[in-house]
Order: structure tokens, then sequence, then C-alpha cells
């Protein structure tokens, strides 16, 4: 069902107050999980959430103990993975893990594309792999690669981006839109349709790992973000995936998500919040119904942009940002033009 049928828009305000939102329907079991099956990385990313470089106090999840968890995830009804890093083709065994699962679940892969050649691209379009996302975060190698704090980086992702488009499988680029490459960012768009990318995805910044430490130096204020996006003029075959007004949705109705460590997260952009239980040591479904995520996957927040739930069929925006901002999970998301309330973005409270 269309989630977007779920919900009543009161027909003038750009707001709703609370008793008129009818979030979407609870769902009683996961359909998509987020994995993020390790916080090894070949870069040195500026723009990193898992402080990928630090040392790590737990043991990551084994190639067997990942087995296991998806095998408990599909007999939950999960039937879509979305999987990310650090970088997933560092993890021994990923290839072989993606291609006994393909078959039995839609997957889609999120990498910085550099370890990506021919014959790995040719092997991923074998094994089925749905999409492969590939972080790509300017047009220019000097932005990118400082960014990523590897030169070189910037010509290897874009061997990648190739590759994969050379295999035949669907390919897509992602930027998180910063201080450091605003400026690229249309020809950063002309750049994916040069290529042949058919989707750029434009994310925002989360002041998650070591963003966090650079926040003043890399946020844009939301009207510099609003301007740079009502520019953007993409070609005609590059569609563009965006998350602000007024497509700003809450993603957490449906979503679940399992760190490299095994702790049951909600959502990757929650890493730093939340915790529902380890599946090392319960199954996956009991952390799915631990009472924090239930609460989340509610939907009921304190205010919501109409118009925003109209083109979304959920409230409210991203529960991570509104997090950062406010210290609670049901207030406004600061990231939205209705429900900024004159919040700065370019400085994180306290």
């Amino acid at each position: 069902m269309n989630p977007a049928a779920a919900f009543f828009a009161p027909p003038t305000g750009a707001c709703l107050e609370p008793l008129q939102q009818v979030p979407p329907r609870p769902l009683e079991r996961p359909v998509k999980t987020t994995l993020v099956i390790t916080e090894q990385c070949n870069l040195d990313c500026r723009l990193c959430y898992g402080d990928c470089k630090l040392p790590k106090p737990r043991r990551e999840l084994t190639d067997e103990e990942w087995r296991s968890i998806i095998d408990d995830l599909a007999a939950c009804g999960v039937i879509w993975l979305y999987i990310e890093g650090g970088e997933p083709f560092l993890k021994s065994g990923f290839v072989d893990l993606l291609a006994d699962n393909t078959h039995r679940m839609f997957t889609m892969v999120r990498t910085n594309g550099t370890l990506i050649d021919r014959p790995l691209a040719r092997r991923l379009k074998e094994i089925d792999v749905g999409i492969v996302l590939v972080d790509l975060w300017g047009a220019t190698a000097a932005v990118h690669d400082g960014l990523t704090g590897v030169p070189g980086s910037h010509e290897r992702s874009l061997r990648g981006i190739q590759s994969l488009l050379e295999a035949g499988i669907e390919t897509q680029m992602l930027f998180i839109l910063n201080r450091r490459n605003v400026a690229e960012l249309q020809s950063y768009v002309e750049l994916a349709g040069q290529l042949g990318v058919r989707t750029a995805g434009i994310l925002r910044l989360y002041p998650l790992g070591r963003v966090k430490e650079q926040w003043s130096e890399l946020a844009l204020s939301l009207s510099e973000m609003t301007k740079a996006l009502d520019d953007l003029r993409p070609p005609t075959s590059v569609r563009i995936m965006q998350s602000w007004h007024p497509r700003n949705a809450n993603c957490c109705w449906q979503m679940s998500a399992i760190n490299a460590f095994g702790d049951s997260i909600g959502c990757a952009y929650l890493r730093e919040y939340v915790n529902f239980g380890n599946v090392r040591g319960m199954p996956f479904l009991a952390t799915w119904n631990n009472a924090q995520a239930v609460a989340l996957r509610s939907g009921v927040v304190e205010r919501s942009c109409r118009e925003c739930a109209s083109s979304q069929g959920s409230h409210g925006g991203c529960r991570s940002t509104a997090y950062a901002f406010h210290g609670r999970f049901d207030a406004p998301d600061p990231f939205d033009v209705e429900l900024n309330d004159g919040i700065d973005l370019t400085a994180l409270p306290g």
C-alpha cells in the first residue's frame, strides 16, 4: 500500500496540529533493513559518520555471524537490504555474502567505489545486485579528495562508477551537501549526466562521528542549502533525490538497521542516539519490538509540514536531525523550512 494514502491533510495551513496527523500504519514486521556491514574504510573522510579510523572497543560481526543474522531477517519478513560501511568491499567475504542473498532480497550497496574494477562490477551484475550507490562528493578531484583525505580517490571512484555502468548495474551517485562542495553542485549533476548516471542523491549533512568536530566549518545554513537546491538545473537525463522540503520524510515508520557490532539502531543516522538491543544475544524481532523502537515507528510528532506529509506520507521529517538539535525524538525537523523556527543549522546545540 502507498503510505501516502494513510494520512489526512487539512485543506489550509502549512503545519498540522498533532490531533490532525494520521501517521503511516505501523508495520508489524520489518521489510527493509540497513546493514552497516563494517566500520573499516580505505579513505580518511572528513564526512565520516562512523569515525572509521578510530580504534573500536568491540569486535565487528564476522561473516558467519552476518549470515546467521540475515537468515533471521529473512525469517522475519525482510525483503530489502541496504548495505553500507565504512567501505563494504573491505569486508572479508562480502561479495560471497551478497551472492548468497540477492536471490531472496533486493540489495542496495553504498560504497566509495574506489575498490570496484571491471571484474568486480561484472561479478556484482552476475549475482544480481539491485543498485550500487557511490559516494562522490565533488565534481573535481580537488574538492572530493579534500573531503576524503586521500589523493587520487576521485579518479578511482569515477573508474568504479564507469565499471558499474559498463556492467549494466543501476548506479547512483551520492553528494553530501556541505560548505566545501556546494559551489560544485551544478557541475556535479552535469558530470552525472555525462557519465550516464540516471540518479543523483543530494544528502544533508548529519552531526555524527567526525563531522560533529568540524560542524562549524562544514555546515550550511538552511537558506544556503535551499538556495543551492532551488538554483539547481540538472540535465533532463538525471533524476535528483533529495530530502529537504517539500520531500522531507520521516523514514522511521519503515526502517530498521544493525551496526557492525550487532546493535539494532533503527536507522544508520540514529547510530549515536539509540540501541534497541544486540542481535548477537537476542532475535532481531525482539529488538524491533523494543518500546523505544515502537515509539519511533509510530510517527507521532509535535508538528508536521503539510506539503511534506502530502508528498511523503509521513510526518515531522528526519528524527535524527530533530533529536540532534532539540534533544527530543518527537520534535520538528529543523532542516524543513516550515519547521525550522529560526534555528541556526551552522551551530550545534551545547
